[in-house]
């Protein structure tokens, strides 16, 4: 009876091939290695403080964003503040913040795509 359900590969022999079977011992001992490794994984993971390292290099990660993400605000900033310096002092109302906003908005790109390494920084030398 054993042999009649056994036979899930429609090949019609009952039992296994020496083959076989070492390949299912194979694979059953793969999967337990598996399921260990899984869990040892996990439980790693659920513990607080234990990636030491993970964290610092998401530390480290998100204070470069914050770097290059102040750098491009502080571009747009300036050229805004300057633009609407120059509309008060000349009277041409909205050129004056519009043009410095927009070189501001790339001066920040600039200093953002230096900062983050992507562009050589060409200061002269």
């Amino acid at each position: 009876m054993a042999e009649g359900t056994d036979d899930s590969s429609g090949h019609g022999s009952g039992d296994k091939s020496p083959d076989e079977a070492a390949l299912s011992a194979r694979l059953g001992s793969l999967d337990q290695r598996l399921s260990e490794l899984r869990d040892s994984r996990a439980t790693r993971t659920d513990q607080p403080g234990a990636g030491g390292g993970d964290s610092a290099a998401r530390a480290s990660a998100m204070a470069r964003g914050l770097r290059l993400s102040s750098e491009l605000i502080a571009g747009v900033l300036v050229g805004a503040v300057l633009g609407w310096g120059f509309d008060r002092l000349l009277s041409t109302s909205p050129f004056g913040f519009i043009v410095f906003f927009l070189l501001g908005f790339a001066a920040g790109v600039l200093n953002v795509v230096r900062s983050a390494g992507v562009a050589p920084d060409r200061t002269g030398r």
